[in-house]
């Protein structure tokens, strides 16, 4: 396929060997391949984000629990 808007990278001979391994048949193109990798990627950096927010939410519900007059009393018992 030829692309009207096509430009021409350079890349290491490790990371094209890197790009060959990944292919999903032989014939998918490179320019097929990226757009599939840069897909997986935007969809597990919106994952972590929401398990970062989980996590900072659960943090601060975790403070609240555990920061307390009552359970240092039990530990001084």
């Amino acid at each position: 396929m030829i692309y009207k808007m096509a430009t021409t990278i350079q890349l290491k001979k490790d990371v094209l060997e890197s790009l060959k391994k990944l292919k999903d048949h032989p014939r998918q193109s490179y320019n097929e391949l990226i757009q599939k990798m840069i897909r997986t990627y935007e969809d597990v950096k919106k994952r972590n984000q929401y398990d970062e927010f989980l996590h900072k939410i659960q943090q601060m519900k975790m403070r609240e629990l555990w920061d307390n007059k009552e359970d240092e009393e039990w530990e001084n018992a």
